[in-house]
């Protein structure tokens, strides 16, 4: 009944322990102080608020404390780092849906396409979140590693070797977090390698929908009597051999038409790096043929934009032709092999692929833009097969190319 009458803001020594007392705030909340001794340094801890701690508790839990001091602890301490044991164990348990949202938040800005994080999102709820989504993250085994695989490593072998490259990823982003600990149970080599089969044992390979190369010219033939930005993208697209992304995201600061040239800046490019390509006559007669913008608008538009993936597609399907845009890169790459006697690595570059070994690549300047020219005039031509002329269209080509040869000489050594 003391203790209930205390009211007055104040420290009011009244519970009957040495150094306990029932401290009351301005505001009138009342609760229960320990001062104690440690190492020489006077200390104070929390007991609890008054009346939720009743008198007779308070004194239990100061006995209780300076019991602890008695024995060489410092109860201040102890509670500190329980406390702090407590949080870091609530911030660990993570499940493996949230973990796999703050991985894809952290990286979806350093991935080139758009569409990746969709896909990443997409494939791991229909796939992964059923079987483990709940789970916390550091109680995801290998078992469960292989109950999301299995159901589609023989079925859907690319989409499930993808699953397991993604869940590898989100359980070390986890450990690295400090989420989980231990190996991962989704790694591939020296663990999974021996319960599943290897991915391209079980795999059919399905490369791109490409017409046969003798079937080429006349497709192009008919390309050009099809209408639309659509229709044109594809045109230039096949002309230069480049990615659809890569036309279909052009604008007109990246073309010198002067020098028959392409500049594809580094990051628009999958390898991440600058690409010259160099412009045969009948590309440069489709840049022609688009309505010039400023520097910065696309040479291909859609309608409120981008050209979509879509209607180079829409383009194909309206021709009835059983093809893919990318294909023609392959049709491509097979004309330069079967009816040419240019070398591997310039269809290689031509394509932007990455031709050799990085020692290799470290000593190589050049990209063979010249051979290149070439090959691409030589390409045109080929293209242009189909007509009546095509003699005459190869030899415009090729004398284009060496006339595109001269200019890029010539203004290089203008600005040396």
């Amino acid at each position: 009944m003391e203790v209930r009458r205390l009211k007055a803001p104040g420290r009011w020594g009244v519970g009957g322990v040495d150094g306990l007392a029932l401290q009351v705030a301005s505001s009138g909340a009342r609760s229960w102080v320990l001062r104690v001794t440690v190492a020489g340094k006077q200390r104070e801890m929390g007991l609890g608020s008054f009346p939720s701690v009743p008198l007779a508790e308070a004194r239990e839990r100061a006995r209780a404390q300076r019991a602890k001091v008695a024995q060489g602890t410092d109860p201040i301490s102890e509670r500190r780092a329980l406390r702090s044991a407590a949080a870091a164990e609530r911030s660990a348990q993570q499940t493996f849906s949230t973990v796999a949202a703050q991985y894809i938040a952290q990286h979806e800005r350093g991935w080139k396409n758009v569409k990746h994080a969709a896909q990443w999102t997409a494939t791991l709820k229909t796939y992964a979140e059923p079987v483990i989504g709940s789970l916390l993250v550091r109680d995801v085994t290998t078992a469960h590693v292989i109950q999301v695989l299995e159901p589609i490593w023989l079925t859907k072998t690319e989409t499930a070797a993808r699953v397991r490259s993604r869940l590898e990823l989100v359980l070390d982003f986890a450990s690295a977090r400090g989420y989980r600990a231990g190996p991962n149970p989704a790694r591939w080599r020296g663990h999974l390698d021996a319960a599943l089969p290897k991915p391209s044992r079980v795999a059919t390979v399905k490369h791109h929908a490409a017409i046969p190369l003798d079937d080429a010219a006349a497709f192009m033939t008919r390309l050009r009597s099809q209408a639309g930005n659509g229709a044109r993208a594809l045109e230039f697209a096949i002309l230069t051999a480049a990615r659809s992304g890569e036309v279909r995201g052009a604008t007109w600061s990246e073309f010198d038409l002067r020098a028959s040239l392409w500049t594809v800046p580094a990051a628009r490019m999958k390898s991440g790096r600058e690409h010259r390509v160099p412009l045969s006559e009948a590309a440069l007669a489709v840049l022609r043929g688009q309505s010039r913008g400023e520097a910065g608008d696309l040479v291909f538009p859609g309608i409120g934009g981008k050209l979509s993936d879509m209607s180079l597609t829409a383009v194909l399907r309206r021709m009835k032709v059983e093809a893919t845009a990318h294909g023609f890169r392959s049709t491509f790459r097979d004309w330069v092999s079967e009816r040419t006697e240019y070398s591997s690595e310039v269809a290689e570059m031509a394509l932007a692929h990455a031709v050799g070994d990085k020692v290799e690549a470290a000593y190589r300047r050049g990209d063979l833009f010249e051979k290149r020219a070439r090959v691409m005039a030589a390409w045109a031509a080929s293209s242009m097969a189909a007509t009546a002329d095509s003699r005459l269209a190869s030899q415009l080509e090729l004398r284009h190319a060496a006339v595109t040869k001269c200019k890029l000489e010539s203004r290089s050594a203008q600005s040396s």
